[in-house]
This record gives C-alpha cells, structure tokens and sequence, in this order.
C-alpha cells in the first residue's frame, strides 16, 4: 500500500505461533535430533561442547529439574555468567521449568549485581566463578552475605543446578500458555536505575521466527553468535533464531576479532551476528590477516546505526548479504529489518520496513500526533512483541506504553510512503557504545561522589568503531584542582573503575566551564558535541 501519513497497519497476511519456548525445542528435537544444534565453551575449562538437538532437549530437561529442586513455577531466576555454553543451556532448562530467567551482565560490579537482585526479587542466583579477570565468585558470596532469602549456586556446581534425571512431573508442569513471563532483561533508562523489562514466550518466539523469515534466512544455517548472552539480540535473535531454522549456533565465549575469523573458516558460518563494533572489528582483523576471508551468507545486526561504508565493506570481504535491523529491548528486540531484495539505497541509508503483526507510527514528540510523511518524529510500535511492563515500575511503562498501547521508543525517525524507516536522532539521552545502552545518569551519579567534582555532565561522542563513547564533563570545586590535568583525570578514572562496569568509564574527559543550558537550566547535551569538535571544551591528557 501507499501510505498518506506516517502510520503503518500491521501486516497480517502472516500469522503468529502459539509456541512457548521449551514447546520450540521440542518441536525441533523430534525433526532434527541428530543436527548440531550448539557449540560453546563449557564454563571453568573452557572445554568445547557441541551438542545435537537430542542432547539439547536432554539437557534442558535434567536443567529444568534442577532448578525445580531449588524454585517453584513463576519464580524469578537470575543468571550472572559470560557467553559460556551454560548460558544457553539454562535459558532452555530455566523456559521448561517456567520459571523466569533474570538474564544479568557479567560485568556488573557489586552496588549494581545488588541491585538486580533486590529488584528482580530472584530466588536463586546462578553464577559464573570467573569472567577473565574478574572474580565473580567473590562478588556474588559478598552480595549473598546478607540476603538470606537468596540461593547461590556456581556454574561450577552442576549437580547444585541440573539434575541426574528427569524428573516426569517437571515435564508435565512445563508452561503451555506462550503469555506467560520467560525472561527479564535489564536496559538503562535516561535516569535513575536500569528498569527490568518483562518478556513473554510469545514475543521471544515470534520475533525470533518473524525476523528469520522475513530476512530469508537459510534454513538449518550455521550461524555465529558473538554478542553478549544477556542481551535480547544474543539470546533471543542469536539463539532462539537458529533453533527456528532448525540450525547450529556457535557461541563465542569472549569477542576477539581474530579467533572469531578462524571459528568462521572452521565451522563453515554461514550467519554472522552482529553490532557494529563487532563487525568493525572483523573487517579490520580481516584487513591485516593472512588468511582468506570466510564467506558467509547473510551478515545481521544493528542496535546502532551500521554506516553504509561498513555495509558495502562486509558484502565485499565477507560476501555478505547485509540485513540491518532496528528495535529494543522493549520490543524483544527487533521491529524493523532491511530485505535481501530491497533496493539498494534502502539497504543502505535505512532500517528497513517494520515486521508482519506490528502497527508502527511516527508521531510528534510534542503533541503525540501522527506526523506527515517524510517528517521525523518519534517512533512508536504496537504488537506481540511489546514488553509486559516494567517490573515494578507502573509509572514508568505507563510513560513509554500509552493509551492506544504504542511503546514509545525514544528514538527519532521518518517513515516514506512504502513504510520504511529512516533513523534520525534520539529523544532519549542513551549513549549507545559498541550495542551498550548507557545511561547518563547513574555516571554523573558517581562522579558527584568524586571530592573534586561539584557536577557533571556525561554525553556521548560518534565514535566510527564504536558508534559512540562515553564522554564527561566536570565541574570542580576548587579552580586549583586544574593544576595537574593528567592527575585529575587519573584520579577521575579510578574513582569510576572502583563504581562502574568498565563500558561505563568515560574514554574522554572535559573541564566543565560554561555549559550550554536550556531556560529551566538543562544542560543541552546536543550542543556538546559541537563544543567538542571546535576544542570549545578543555580536554584532560591521559
């Protein structure tokens, strides 16, 4: 159709499965029980594990009555662990025993792991020992100390979390509604505290299987997923996508660009999954090796805006058909996806157009009402695939989801006469690095503890690896603290490093002065990338 306004009818001409996401294993174990279905590093050795879709559904079963042992149906159940193939295997086993996974990242230092405990309420939490240098098996028996209610259990304890048999009355109870509760995922909000966005079976199926089909995805595909387990876009897209095609997913347990190309040649990918900082760093990898590129046949990401030199970079060294997708974790994840058989400007300046089953408008921020074509505004969405709510936050989902049920994204674009979606700009203050959502708020948080600091300022920079970085500007108390630029800003950077997860820390730092304000006294953080380019702000050395 062609559109006369910016709101686009959901397509549907395609219909939704009823499946939950245990009913979804099962359904390819009995089709493909002796294709590979996993391959990953187990946790503590680091041994690879590869596992057939029988073994799969064999050990999702013995993980759902382990974890039936230690919490009932409906509890909340968090796991704390790096890309080790247990992520996936308790994902699957913690679906059957219907029991909600509190997926949490691995680099959460102790203030923020107590935190997603508390507010999670979770029950049991699952834990890695280690994640490179960081011992999260000291950080999680101190958040455990004086929270009684709450079960520790290690990765390392596997008879703690997955049992010697399969106990027929945890089969029998498994969730059979695909709206019930399955996981709950953690995005940084503008201010305050990380909200927990509630997710159905139903949305993580669908997204999963739409998004497939709709990129024509090649079915029983190898695919490569090098994205961060406890994101929507590795546990659900990177995950729950090559089960739906009935295909093999090869977990990457830590991102390095090189031992990524070799996995790629050895495997025989066929799929990447990607972020951009991801891909960047492949190519460039790719660039300086003296190995021949691996080929494969679709390359699919986005969470930040993949520029349109990466796109045509990746068909060219990788021989990659390029789908560049579009959402959030609000939507589990994807909303809008770029075609095989769009033109080629599509491809390359836009997100694509919105997936069967979703009605999409784009509004003004100001009135709420539906924009002309061309014109940006805000986008909002409405579907299967919407969040249940914020956890324990009515007012929050009550500001993102409105009265007609839109999700308002916070994110800025124009829709064209056919339904595509060009991407201009962001409402919200997130700063996205590397696919990292990162909110402003928590940083300057920290900073204003720093004696030194009277306030600050944190905004992000464009970034071409990244697609942006973390910047902070501060404000001192004592004009003398200046005296010694490089020890202030080391000085800066350890009081962060104490209190943030590291893809927190500012990479760039600023003297405060006089800050663009709006007449109520906001900061205009939109100006500060522009004071910045013309070394308006002062810059602290390393």
């Amino acid at each position: 159709m062609s559109l006369t306004t910016s709101y686009l009818p959901a397509d549907r001409s395609v219909d939704l499965i009823d499946l939950t996401v245990p009913a979804l294993l099962a359904e390819r174990a009995a089709e493909f029980p002796d294709r590979l279905a996993l391959v990953g590093n187990r946790h503590g050795d680091g041994a690879e594990v590869r596992l057939t879709y029988a073994e799969l559904h064999a050990e999702a079963q013995l993980i759902a009555t382990g974890i039936r042992r230690v919490a009932k149906p409906g509890d909340h159940v968090a796991l704390w662990a790096p890309n080790v193939v247990e992520w996936v295997l308790v994902q699957h086993g913690a679906a059957l025993a219907g029991v909600v996974l509190v997926a949490l990242n691995p680099v959460l230092r102790g203030a923020e792991l107590e935190y997603a405990v508390d507010h999670s309420g979770c029950t049991v939490l699952l834990h890695a020992d280690r994640s490179r240098d960081y011992d999260m098996a000291s950080v999680a028996a101190e958040v455990a100390a004086d929270r009684p209610h709450l079960r520790l259990i290690s990765l390392s304890d596997r008879d703690e979390w997955r049992a010697r048999a399969v106990d027929p009355t945890v089969l029998a109870e498994a969730p059979t509604d695909p709206d019930l509760p399955v996981m709950l995922q953690y995005t940084s909000g503008t201010t305050g505290n990380p909200k927990g966005v509630l997710l159905r079976h139903r949305s993580l199926v669908n997204v999963a299987r739409l998004t497939m089909e709709y990129v024509d995805m090649p079915a029983g595909a190898v695919t490569i997923n090098p994205l961060p387990m406890f994101h929507t876009a590795a546990c659900v897209i990177g995950t729950l996508g090559p089960l739906w095609l009935g295909g093999t997913e090869v977990l990457v347990e830590q991102f390095a660009p090189g031992p990524v190309l070799d996995t790629m040649r050895r495997e025989g990918v066929e799929v990447l999954f990607f972020v951009p900082a991801v891909l960047g760093a492949l190519l460039e990898a790719q660039r300086v090796s003296d190995e021949a590129a691996p080929q494969v046949k679709v390359a699919l990401g986005g969470a930040s805006n993949v520029p349109a030199a990466m796109i045509e970079a990746t068909e060219q060294v990788f021989g990659a058909a390029v789908t560049n997708v579009f959402g959030q974790t609000e939507l589990s994840p994807v909303l809008t996806a770029t075609r095989p058989g769009d033109a080629r400007e599509d491809k390359l300046r836009t997100v694509g157009h919105p997936l069967p089953q979703v009605d999409v408008k784009i509004v003004d921020p100001g009135t709420g009402k539906v924009v002309a074509l061309g014109e940006p505004g805000e986008i909002c969405a409405r579907g299967y695939q919407q969040l249940v709510e914020y956890l324990h936050d009515p007012v929050a989902t009550a500001a993102t989801v409105d009265a007609d049920g839109f999700v308002h994204l916070g994110d800025l674009g124009a829709m064209d006469e056919r339904g595509y979606i060009t991407l201009t700009g962001r409402l919200k203050e997130l700063i996205i690095r590397g696919g990292e959502n990162i909110a402003p708020a928590g940083i300057e948080s920290c900073l204003a503890e720093h004696p030194s600091v009277l306030s600050a300022t944190v905004f992000g920079l464009p970034d071409e690896r990244m697609g942006e970085i973390v910047a902070a500007a501060v404000h001192l108390r004592e004009p003398g603290e200046t005296d010694d630029p490089a020890a202030l800003r080391a000085s800066l950077v350890a009081h962060c490093r104490e209190r943030l997860s590291p893809y927190k820390l500012p990479s760039r730092w600023f003297l405060a002065g006089d800050l663009p304000v709006t007449p109520t006294g906001k900061v205009q953080k939109f100006r500060l990338v522009d004071l910045v380019g013309t070394e308006a702000l002062r810059e602290l050395p390393e």
